[in-house]
């Protein structure tokens, strides 16, 4: 009949149309899955604020993740963890939190006093978990640290009762020293009262004159170093605060350069040449608030999670250093130490 395809152009068709449908039928295997990736929700974005260097905080955010686990969430499978850090920079603060909740993370990890503070100024909504040596009530963080009530909640730890220890202990390998220093950081006033306060009782205790000294940025603290010489000083205590432990090697090098005995919180203090470290352990400090933001993404809420303390403590000693200072340390304080040769 005119008009009616051969039966090869028949043929012919019916092999094109089987390929053009084989290859619609494989866009839509191939677009299928694409299509419901980009359809998941985003994971859940958690920010992690500090003030200090990365290099200072290595422990701590890797105690924070290992905390994170045991609550459920690893990093790129069901969860987003950024890190900001304001490289000793306080005055950054602000403006880092300020971008955190304008992007509506679902928690922000304030990982010292400052950088709570921070956070706590910039929402009353989003979730914070936050760590500090500060009392957070008369921080104005929470309203009670069994029912902190509002958007934030953390874990604690007792900087001011472990400086008047470090003290104490100075004391104890240095019997004969009359006279004591301090060094605190000024910028971080809350810390650095409470530091001050608990010392200045202790060396009136121990019947010892406590000198105080101010750092708050690496000028003025190299400021400090020139000092220490000429200050005679039978013993130096360096306070909490974080801006000393991202300084913590050069001040060690410096104690060990000018022969004073020095105690500091952290461990990594004593492994540099420093005496004595003495402090709450950060470890079980950021592994607490690891787990804390776990729970909070399991749909627990600030307000209901009691403020925690970290008690554990840890005591290291160089005996090296000891050696070097002259200075004896009694077997009924080595025996419980972290030795290190």
């Amino acid at each position: 009949m005119p008009g009616m395809p051969s039966s090869g152009q028949q043929m012919q068709f019916n092999r094109l149309m089987r390929r053009e449908f084989m290859t619609l039928l494989g866009s839509a295997l191939v677009a299928g899955p694409v299509t419901a990736r980009a359809q998941q929700p985003a994971l859940p974005l958690i920010c992690f604020l500090h003030d200090a260097f990365p290099k200072a905080a290595t422990q701590s955010t890797s105690a924070f993740r290992q905390g994170l686990s045991e609550s459920g969430y690893v990093a790129r499978r069901n969860v987003a963890i950024e890190f900001h850090w304001a490289w000793g920079r306080l005055d950054q603060l602000p403006a880092l939190a300020a971008d955190l909740v304008a992007r509506r993370v679902a928690v922000i990890v304030a990982a010292t006093t400052p950088a709570a503070r921070a956070a706590r100024a910039a929402t009353t909504t989003i979730p914070i978990v936050f760590a500090t040596a500060d009392n957070p009530v008369q921080l104005g963080l929470v309203a009670s640290l069994n029912r902190p009530g509002g958007n934030l909640t953390g874990v604690i730890q007792t900087s001011a009762e472990t400086t008047t220890k470090r003290l104490e202990l100075l004391h104890q390998l240095l019997p004969a020293a009359k006279i004591m220093a301090l060094l605190v950081n000024p910028s971080n006033a809350g810390l650095a009262d409470s530091e001050t306060s608990a010392a200045l009782a202790a060396a009136h205790r121990l019947g010892v004159e406590l000198r105080i000294l101010h750092a708050s940025d690496a000028r003025e603290l190299e400021a400090i170093y020139q000092k220490l010489p000429e200050m005679r000083t039978g013993g130096l205590v360096i306070g909490g605060d974080i801006l000393f432990r991202d300084y913590i090697q050069q001040i060690a090098a410096v104690t060990l350069q000018h022969s004073i005995p020095a105690a500091s919180q952290w461990r990594e203090f004593a492994e540099a040449g420093g005496l004595l470290g003495y402090g709450s352990d950060v470890t079980q400090l950021y592994r607490l608030v690891g787990i804390y933001t776990g729970r909070i993404l399991n749909g627990e809420k600030a307000a209901d999670l009691p403020v925690r303390k970290a008690t554990g403590l840890a005591l290291s000693l160089n005996l090296k250093t000891a050696k070097t200072l002259g200075v004896s340390v009694p077997l009924s304080l080595s025996s419980g130490a972290d030795v290190i040769e």
